[in-house]
C-alpha cells in the first residue's frame, strides 16, 4: 500500500508554490512526521511532512511549480520499520587458470599498394598524436547562471511594479538627532536586558513614534479600496526584514497596546522565524503601515516603495556623526535621515510633512512617548 504526498492548503490566497528543497531522495526510508520538503509560496515557506512511514518515491523535482492538491511523491508503506538492506554475498574467489603455451604472433600480410592517384595523408602505424583543441563556439562556463524566480521573488516584483503603476508615490525627507535615544538606551540597557531577556533596540522607539504620529495624523492610516478610502483605527505595524529568500514584512499587532519590551520580543521572534523560514501567512497579514530600515545595510538615503494596500512607509537610514548648528554653535551629533513615501492620491503633502515631523519629535524627545506627551 502506498500513500500519496500532496501539497496541502496553505491559506485562502495561496494557490501553490515552488518546491525549494527535498530533504530526502527516492528510495530513502521516512517515518511519520519527517519534514519531506520545503515549499516556497509567494508569501511564506511551508514544510510538508510525511503522513506515513515507508519508502519514498519523488515525483516532482526541486524547482518545479506545483499547485495545492498536486501529488509530489508517494510513500510505499511497510508493516514495521524498514528492513535494513541485506549485504550482497561476497563474490567467489577467482580460480587460477592453467598456463597456456605462448602462441606465435601471426605474420602480417603485406599491405596492398596504394593507388597512384590518392594523395591524402595516411596516419602512421604508431599511436596517433593528440589533435589540436577545436575552437570554442560557446562562452566559457561560469559566465552566466540562470535561475528560476521563486514565487516570493515573483510576488515582490509584481507588488513593486503594481505600487509604482497604481499609486501616486511621493517622498518627503527630514532628519532626526539620535542623541536622546542613544543616551536613553545606554542608561537603561542593562536593567532592560536583565528584566526582559532582550536588548532595547532602535526599532521599538520608531514603532512607538509611528503610532504616536498615526494618532496625530489619522489621514495617514488609510487604504484605498476601489473608489473608497478606508480609515483604520488600529495600529498593526509591519517591519521589513531581509532574508535569503527576499524581503518579507511581518506585522506587529496592536502596537499601541504593547510596551517597548513586548515590541522587542516580537521583533526578535519574527527575526528568528524569518531566518528559519517559519513565518506563517498570519504573521504577514493586516499591516496598516511599514517601517524599513535600510540603515542596517549602510544606506544613507533612499525612497522606500509603498507596501500595498498601505498608503505610507517610513524609511530609516544609517546614523552618521555630522556637524549641526545648535544654539548658535557647531556641534557633532549622531544624525539619521528619515524618508516618508506616501500615496499622494489620498495623503496630502501637509499631512505627510506633519506626520514626519511628529516622528522626528518623538525620537528626539523619547521621554514624551513614555508619558504620552
Amino acid at each position: 500500500m502506498s500513500t500519496e504526498v500532496k501539497i496541502p492548503a496553505l491559506g485562502e490566497s495561496v494557490a501553490g508554490g515552488q518546491i525549494a528543497k527535498w530533504n530526502f531522495k527516492t528510495g530513502d526510508a521516512v517515518k511519520v512526521g519527517d519534514v519531506l520538503l520545503t515549499l516556497e509560496t509567494d508569501k511564506v515557506a511551508a514544510e510538508v511532512t510525511a503522513e506515513a512511514s515507508g519508502t519514498l518515491t519523488i515525483l516532482k523535482s526541486e524547482g518545479e511549480d506545483v499547485e495545492i492538491g498536486n501529488v509530489v511523491a508517494t510513500i510505499a508503506e511497510s508493516s514495521g520499520a524498514p528492513a535494513p538492506a541485506q549485504p550482497e554475498p561476497p563474490a567467489p574467489a577467482p580460480v587460477a587458470a592453467a598456463p597456456t603455451p605462448p602462441v606465435a604472433a601471426p605474420t602480417p600480410a603485406p599491405a596492398p599498394a596504394e593507388p597512384a592517384n590518392i594523395t591524402e595523408f595516411k596516419a602512421p602505424a604508431e599511436a596517433p598524436k593528440p589533435s589540436a583543441p577545436a575552437p570554442q563556439s560557446t562562452p566559457p562556463s561560469g559566465r552566466v547562471t540562470r535561475k528560476k524566480m521563486t514565487p516570493l521573488r515573483r510576488k515582490i516584483a509584481d507588488q513593486l511594479v503594481s505600487a509604482q503603476q497604481t499609486a501616486a508615490i511621493l517622498t518627503t525627507f527630514n532628519e532626526c538627532d539620535m542623541t536622546a535615544v542613544m543616551d536613553m538606551r545606554k542608561k537603561l540597557q542593562d536593567g532592560f536586558l536583565a528584566k526582559n531577556g532582550v536588548k532595547l533596540g532602535f526599532m521599538s522607539f520608531f514603532i512607538k513614534a509611528v503610532v504616536e504620529a498615526l494618532k496625530a495624523v489619522p489621514g495617514i492610516n488609510v487604504r484605498v479600496e476601489g473608489d473608497e478610502i478606508v480609515h483604520q483605527h488600529y495600529y498593526d505595524i509591519g517591519v521589513a526584514v531581509g532574508t535569503e529568500r527576499g524581503l518579507v514584512v511581518p506585522v506587529l499587532h496592536d502596537c499601541d497596546q504593547k510596551s517597548f519590551a513586548d515590541l522587542e520580543l516580537d521583533i526578535l521572534a519574527y527575526a528568528k522565524k524569518a531566518k528559519d523560514g517559519k513565518l506563517q501567512i498570519s504573521d504577514l497579514s493586516g499591516g496598516v503601515f511599514t517601517i524599513s530600515n535600510g540603515g542596517v545595510y549602510g544606506s544613507l538615503l533612499s525612497t522606500p516603495i509603498l507596501n500595498p494596500p498601505q498608503s505610507a512607509i517610513l524609511g530609516m537610514h544609517s546614523i552618521q556623526q555630522r556637524p549641526m548648528a545648535i544654539d548658535g554653535q557647531v556641534v557633532i551629533r549622531p544624525m539619521m535621515y528619515l524618508a516618508l513615501s506616501y500615496d499622494h492620491r489620498v495623503v496630502d503633502g501637509k499631512e505627510a510633512v506633519t506626520f514626519l515631523l511628529r516622528v522626528k519629535d518623538c525620537i528626539e524627545n523619547p521621554a514624551r512617548m513614555l508619558v504620552g506627551a
